[in-house]
């Protein structure tokens, strides 16, 4: 979707750059750890069992998940002198810092201890990355109405997944040897890089479009959005997104390790995928957002092509040419996705104001955090839980049972593979797609908070 707004001017390079590096830099380095590693850490560092680490995971995120839409519609009716959206970028980066380092302090308590401990820094885990993620979403909206430059913060800031990913999910493991196998030292220092970052976001952000806040019942705002048969499609899109996304790099490493019972390759394998998440966001995204001209188009070409490289890997994924180099390509094609659903988000809010005349930015960021939640949810927890039940026993490499390998491959590649389809569905039918004409018009005529 185009437009003719000329908003360029009045946002500054620095919001752009700290916009889109606060949550998918620094903060990204954290998730991208613990979303690859913590079953890792769980099963083979705390010695926990794959079945309870799964229901601790499980039970850990659905009760943050519930929280997200809650967090969304307080955002959106904050009111301080330094604005709607820019308060959470002061204290909650401190925060998330100290949990993730506790997260990764192995205790003395007992196994039922432990337990606990694990499941309360989940949560407070989760809970904090949705304080972060609901405002940072919802301000790029507040601050431009220019979809073109939405798109150059958004596909910068997917730029920036790709690096911390890469970082997050494949040096690790050379990150580990230099400090004695604790991931303590790594959250100090991406804690400390999350702080300056979203206090930079703080400093340069100007929330210009906002509207004036509603006195309405706190629920009010998501009864309001599922008036709206388009939101669905859109929140199934948001979980098949999640969910894929996920799975690409948290079964990976079990794959490696276990289904080709070649732990020596995991570093490689992992850079493989990172290298082609870094390629997709960085190189293939922008360049399809210009020839396919929409989000959702972008999304539906990419994802249809997607599928068939996932086929691939599961028929013949032990071959390991053939493994690194679909996976590549797999990976090039597909990651891109994660920021592509942010394009979606302001599709999402700019329909709404158009149909509502209120913004609705944080209530909406909400229902995409909550799409994502489920996703994540069902990412760590669900591997672990196809472990348990296939019988798959930890350090056992070269001595899984068929049942396990099977059940490898399905996460990593057959279940991916149903979720493209997905995704492919929906955006074929994208239903926001036949009023951009309207919201067009209506952003023409939106005045900016200081020109009134």
């Amino acid at each position: 979707m185009e437009n003719s707004n000329n908003e360029k001017e009045k946002v500054s390079k620095s919001f752009i750059w700290f916009w889109a590096s606060s949550l998918n830099g620094g903060e990204m380095l954290i998730a991208a750890t613990i979303g690859t590693y913590i079953s890792v850490y769980l099963t083979d560092s705390l010695k926990m069992a794959a079945g309870v680490a799964a229901v601790v995971m499980l039970l850990s995120s659905l009760c943050d998940m519930f929280l997200d839409p809650l967090i969304g519609t307080l955002a959106d009716r904050t009111n301080t002198k330094v604005g709607r959206y820019r308060p959470y970028f002061i204290i909650p980066p401190i925060l998330i810092t100290v949990v993730a380092v506790l997260l990764f302090v192995n205790p003395p308590f007992s196994m039922q201890v432990k337990i606990v401990y694990i499941a309360v820094l989940y949560i407070l885990f989760n809970v904090l990355q949705t304080v972060l993620t609901m405002p940072n979403m919802a301000i790029l909206p507040a601050v431009t109405k220019d979809n073109a430059l939405r798109n150059k913060a958004i596909s910068l800031s997917a730029i920036f997944t790709a690096a911390a990913f890469t970082i997050g999910s494949s040096a690790t493991p050379t990150f580990l040897k230099y400090t004695g196998g604790s991931y303590v030292p790594l959250m100090v220092i991406y804690g400390i890089l999350t702080i300056v970052l979203f206090w930079g976001l703080f400093a340069t952000a100007k929330e210009r479009y906002v509207t004036k806040t509603e006195k309405r019942p706190i629920f009010h705002d998501i009864k309001r959005l599922f008036r709206y048969k388009e939101v669905y499609p859109l929140m199934l899109t948001w979980l098949a997104i999640s969910l894929g996304y996920g799975l690409m790099f948290a079964s990976s490493v079990y794959y490696v390790m276990y289904y080709l019972a070649r732990p020596d390759l995991i570093t490689g394998y992992m850079l493989v995928i990172s290298v082609g998440a870094f390629v997709s966001m960085a190189l293939l995204m922008p360049i399809m957002l210009k020839v396919f001209k929409s989000g959702h188009k972008t999304l539906l070409i990419s994802q249809a092509l997607t599928f068939i490289c996932y086929g691939i890997c599961f028929v013949f994924g032990k071959n390991l040419i053939v493994l690194y180099v679909i996976s590549f390509i797999a990976t090039a094609l597909g990651a891109m996705s994660n920021a592509l659903s942010n394009v979606l988000v302001n599709d999402m809010i700019d329909f709404i104001q158009w149909k509502e005349g209120v913004a609705l930015n944080g209530t909406i960021s909400a229902l995409k955090g909550f799409a994502q939640k489920f996703g994540n949810t069902f990412t760590n927890s669900g591997i672990l839980a196809v472990l348990a039940w296939t019988g798959y026993q930890a350090g056992a490499v070269g001595k899984e049972p068929v049942s396990a390998l099977i059940g490898l491959n399905l996460v990593r590649f057959g279940i991916p593979a149903l979720l493209c389809i997905i995704i492919v569905i929906c955006m074929k039918f994208y239903p926001i797609a036949k009023h951009y004409g309207e919201i067009e018009e209506m952003k023409k005529n939106m005045k900016a908070v200081d020109e009134e």
